[in-house]
C-alpha cells in the first residue's frame, strides 16, 4: 500500500469523524446523523479497498474510546447497543459502493452515483442494521423499519445525491479512482 493511500484513508476516517460533529437528531433507538454521508463518499470517491479501510479505522477508532459518534460517544459499548448493525454495516457500504462505482467508473456521472449510494449506504446499512435494531432493542421486525428505517428514508436520499455529486466532481478534477488497467497480452 502506498503512502498517499494512507492518507486518504486517515483523511476520510477524520471527514466521518468531522460530520460526527453536527448534532445528532434523535427520533428514537436510531439518531439522525450525518455520519452516513462520510460512509458513502468514502466508497465513492476512494473505491472499494480504500473505502472500507477508512471506514474500518474510523471504527477502530470508536472502539478504542474516542467519543467519534454523533452523539459523543465511543467505547466498545456502542457495538453492543441498538445501532450497532448500523456502526457493522458501514465498512461494507462504503466497500459496495466503492466496487459498484469502480466497476462504471468510465461512465460514473451523478446519476449512476446516486445509485450506487443508494445501493451501498442505504440498502447495506439497512439490510444489517434494522435486524440487529430488532434483536437489541426486541422489537418486531416491522417495529423496527419503522422506527430504523422509514424516517431515514429522506434524509439518506439526500445524503446520496450529494455524496454522489462530490464524488462527480472529485472524479473530474481529481480523481482518486484510478481507471481500471486492461491485461497486457501477452503471447
Amino acid at each position: 500500500m502506498k503512502t498517499r493511500d494512507l492518507a486518504y484513508i486517515a483523511l476520510f476516517a477524520a471527514v466521518i469523524a468531522v460530520l460526527g460533529t453536527l448534532p445528532a437528531v434523535n427520533i428514537g433507538p436510531v439518531p439522525i446523523t450525518a455520519q452516513t454521508l462520510g460512509v458513502m463518499l468514502a466508497g465513492s470517491v476512494l473505491g472499494a479497498r480504500r473505502g472500507f479501510l477508512s471506514v474500518l479505522l474510523f471504527l477502530v477508532l470508536v472502539a478504542i474510546g474516542l467519543p467519534l459518534l454523533s452523539s459523543g460517544t465511543g467505547g466498545l459499548a456502542v457495538f453492543a447497543g441498538p445501532t450497532a448493525g448500523y456502526l457493522f454495516s458501514w465498512p461494507l457500504a462504503a466497500f459496495v459502493t466503492g466496487w459498484l462505482t469502480e466497476r462504471f467508473w468510465a461512465r460514473y456521472n451523478v446519476a449512476w452515483g446516486m445509485v450506487f449510494n443508494v445501493v451501498g449506504g442505504m440498502v447495506v446499512v439497512y439490510l444489517i442494521g434494522v435486524p440487529v435494531l430488532a434483536a437489541v432493542a426486541n422489537l418486531s421486525l416491522g417495529e423496527a423499519i419503522l422506527s430504523g428505517a422509514l424516517p431515514f428514508l429522506p434524509g439518506d436520499a439526500a445524503k446520496a445525491f450529494i455524496a454522489a455529486a462530490i464524488a462527480a466532481q472529485v472524479r473530474r478534477s481529481y480523481p482518486v479512482i484510478e481507471r481500471p488497467q486492461r491485461a497486457v497480452a501477452t503471447r
